[in-house]
């Protein structure tokens, strides 16, 4: 095996997903400020991310809107009044 080609700072981190709650120790080189306890009672380096496997709705097979201002809803709307106008924009008479 060839040496001294991971990167110094390779460590165990605790991830920790903001929107369950669910936490992971994986080793990592992401530089993070905050610390925590993990279950083995040692202090490790936390990093907070928005979304992991534990809540990706490919994962976890539940559907999640995360969109409160409704602008999905705007958009289907806007999108089957331009499928409408695009069907009566071919029909052109001829002379």
């Amino acid at each position: 095996m060839k040496k001294d080609i991971h990167p110094k700072e390779y460590r165990p981190v605790i991830f920790h997903d903001n929107s369950n709650g669910a936490k992971f120790l994986i080793s990592s080189t992401i530089k993070t400020k905050e610390t925590a306890k993990w279950e083995d009672g040692k202090e490790y380096p936390v990093a907070f991310i928005e979304i992991s496997s534990a809540s990706h709705p490919f994962y976890t097979g539940n559907e999640k809107v995360m969109d409160a201002a409704g602008r999905v809803e705007k958009f289907k709307t806007r999108a089957s009044k331009q499928t409408g106008s695009k069907t009566q924009s071919k029909i052109v008479s001829k002379k």
